[in-house]
């Protein structure tokens, strides 16, 4: 068991990028952590989301879920993000997240913890590297410690992902396979022992 406390913040309108959220749960619990799952809010006007069937009903399923502060990220030693991508970019939901904690930012909260991040794409090529990449610019910025998946486990020779755990929705028709979930929760487990090494050099120090 580890001493780790690990965060995972999302955004998912339609359920691609929950599923692999919670996957990334399970597998964060098992190697050890405390966990927290937690969504950011929600940007988009209500008419919005009543007039799309999937949206709609995803919001519903998740209304419980808490939505994510600037303490489930100073809270943790590690954070998992997991973003859809809009245009090859994160979605302005996360961003906006991103863009509140200013604050802890600038009194060096959010350094030297360890980031990681998954995404879902509505197609083949449809921005993933570029998603994935485009968060990691904000981790830079809050001088954290980058912990991609890389080509380190047998697993990741199959989905051919080093950046961070991607999965293709097919526009929501396509929910996450075995490959993908088996990516997040790797993923997932390799923040929890990367952090947890951490932790014991520092202590050790």
């Amino acid at each position: 068991m580890s001493d780790v406390t690990l965060s995972v913040i999302y955004y998912s309108a339609t359920g691609s990028v929950y599923a692999l959220a919670q996957e990334a749960v399970v597998a964060a619990e098992k190697a050890g952590a405390e966990v927290r799952l937690r969504k950011v809010q929600e940007l988009a006007p209500q008419e919005a989301i009543a007039a799309n069937e999937g949206w709609s009903k995803h919001a519903l399923e998740t209304e419980d879920v808490p939505v994510a502060t600037a303490d489930d990220v100073t809270w943790a030693d590690a954070v998992i993000f997991g973003t859809p991508t809009r245009y090859g970019n994160v979605s302005a939901q996360l961003k906006q997240f991103f863009d509140t904690l200013g604050p802890q930012w600038s009194q060096g909260q959010l350094a030297n913890k360890v980031y990681t991040g998954f995404t879902s794409t509505g197609t083949n090529h449809g921005g993933q590297e570029s998603t994935l990449l485009a968060m990691y610019n904000s981790f830079y910025h809050f001088g954290g410690i980058i912990v991609p998946p890389g080509y380190t486990d047998p697993s990741k020779f199959v989905d051919g992902n080093p950046y961070g755990a991607s999965h293709i929705s097919d526009n929501g028709a396509n929910p996450p396979q075995e490959q993908d979930l088996t990516a997040v929760a790797y993923s997932a487990r390799r923040a929890v022992e990367i952090t947890a090494q951490l932790k014991r050099g520092a202590a050790a120090a």
